[in-house]
C-alpha cells in the first residue's frame, strides 16, 4: 500500500509537467482540464500517503480498533478536491464557448497525452494489484480517478483533433465539460465508499451469506444469529452469536467457536471476529436480524 501510493505522487508530478508544457503550447482548455485533474490527483495521492501511512499504525490503547477509518476521511478529501477542478473545468470550458479559440500545435499535444495514457495505465495495472491484495479503500479511490483519466485522455485527444486538425473550435470546451462530468462523477462514487465506512455500514450481502455458510458447515453448529459486520480501512470486524447444544461443556463451546473463527478468518484475511457461544433455543434473533 505505501509503494503504491510513491507511486501515485511520483506519475502524478511528472504527468503535471508534461500536461503544463503542452497547455502552454496548445492553449486547449481539454488539455487544461486534464492538467488539474492531474494537479488534483498529485493531491490527492499525497494526501492518501500520509492517510495510508496513518491508517496502518497499530491498534493503541486510544484506538482500540485501529486507524483505518484515516483512508475513509481521506478518500472525502480526495473528493472534494475533484468537485472543485471538476466545477473550474466548466467554467473555463463555458468562457471559450462564448469566445472560441482556436487550439495551437495539436500535434505536441496529442504526443504528450498519448505518453499520459501509457503512464496511467501502467499505474493503474499496479494499485489494481495492491487493491486486490489489500481491500484498501484509499488505494482504490485513488486508482478510480487515476482510471478516469485514461478516459478523460482519450477526449483530450478527439478534441485536439477536431479543433486542431478539422477546426471545429468549439470541439475543445464540449470536451472540457465532459471531462468534467467524469471528474465530478468518480468524486461522488468515493463519497458513496468512504461515508459506508464512516458509518458502519454492513459487508455486501453476499460476504455475509458466506460467513454464515461457513459457520453452519461445522457439525456442531445449531445455528447463528445477530451477526454484525462492518470495515475500517482494509480490516473487517465480524461479530456473531453461535448456538450449540446446551449440554456440551463450556470447554467444548469453546473449541468450535475457535474452529470457526479460524475459518472465517482464512476466508476474510484481516478480519477481527469475535464469536458468542450460546445454548441452542435459549435467544430468539433481535428484530434487526430477522430483517
Amino acid at each position: 500500500m505505501r509503494r503504491a501510493t510513491y507511486a501515485a505522487v511520483a506519475v502524478a508530478i511528472l504527468l503535471v509537467s508534461v500536461k503544463a508544457v503542452a497547455f502552454w503550447m496548445t492553449g486547449s482548455i481539454a488539455m487544461l482540464g486534464t492538467l488539474f485533474d492531474s494537479l488534483l490527483d498529485g493531491a490527492a495521492s499525497l494526501l492518501n500517503l500520509f492517510a495510508v501511512r496513518h491508517s496502518l499504525t497499530p491498534a493503541d490503547r486510544e484506538h482500540r480498533f485501529g486507524h483505518g477509518k484515516a483512508e475513509a476521511l481521506a478518500g472525502l478529501g480526495q473528493s472534494f478536491f475533484i468537485f472543485a477542478s471538476a466545477g473550474y473545468i466548466v467554467f473555463a470550458a463555458v468562457m471559450r464557448l462564448v469566445d472560441p479559440v482556436p487550439v495551437a500545435q495539436s500535434e505536441v499535444g496529442i504526443a504528450v497525452t498519448v505518453f499520459a495514457i501509457a503512464v496511467t495505465l501502467g499505474l493503474v495495472a499496479y494499485q489494481r494489484h495492491v487493491v486486490r491484495q489489500t481491500n484498501s479503500l484509499a488505494i482504490e479511490a485513488d486508482s478510480i480517478h487515476y482510471r478516469g483519466d485514461l478516459l478523460m485522455n482519450l477526449s483530450v485527444i478527439a478534441a485536439l483533433l477536431l479543433s486542431g486538425v478539422f477546426g471545429l473550435h468549439r470541439a475543445d470546451p464540449l470536451f472540457g465539460i465532459v471531462i468534467a462530468g467524469l471528474i465530478a462523477w468518480s468524486a461522488a462514487k468515493i463519497v458513496i465508499a468512504a461515508l459506508n465506512q464512516l458509518m458502519d455500514r454492513e459487508l455486501s450481502d453476499a460476504e455475509r451469506d458466506r460467513i454464515r455458510e461457513i459457520a453452519m458447515a461445522h457439525p456442531e453448529v445449531v445455528n447463528l444469529h445477530d451477526l454484525r459486520t462492518r470495515a475500517s480501512g482494509t480490516q473487517s470486524f465480524i461479530q456473531f452469536h453461535l448456538e450449540m447444544d446446551g449440554t456440551m461443556t463450556l470447554m467444548e463451546a469453546h473449541r468450535v467457536a475457535d474452529a470457526v473463527e479460524r475459518e472465517i478468518m482464512a476466508e476474510f484475511p484481516g478480519s477481527e471476529v469475535i464469536v458468542h457461544q450460546d445454548p441452542a433455543g435459549v435467544e430468539t434473533p433481535t428484530r434487526l436480524e430477522r430483517i
